[in-house]
């Protein structure tokens, strides 16, 4: 089982590299090795997502990788990741641009 887990949040970690191609991106993989999707005490893996204003200044955000996550496939992880990521970036290009 914790193969099998590995091995999905590996692909999920390529998927994202090759969906999000962009300097101003840098992503960080937090996954503990003893992850155990059905035990609640289990540290759950998450993303730390660095994103570059302007080359000016950064900001950061946290997206957990929750373990109901795991029942869905490496591709649909890897989109919701994805999704989580992109309206970040809106948000924050948002604010730095002023709303209109």
């Amino acid at each position: 089982m914790q193969e099998e887990i590995q091995k999905k949040l590996d692909e999920v970690i390529v998927l994202v590299d090759k969906m999000l191609v962009s300097p101003d991106i840098e992503l960080d993989y937090e996954i503990p090795k003893d992850f155990m999707p059905e035990e609640e005490s289990s540290e759950v893996p998450y993303i730390v997502l660095n994103y570059k204003v302007h080359q000016t200044h950064t900001h950061t955000q946290k997206i957990p990788i929750k373990k109901i996550y795991m029942k869905k496939s490496p591709q649909e992880i890897a989109n919701l990741i994805t999704f989580y990521i992109e309206q970040f970036i809106e948000q924050i290009e948002s604010v730095e641009s002023g709303a209109q």
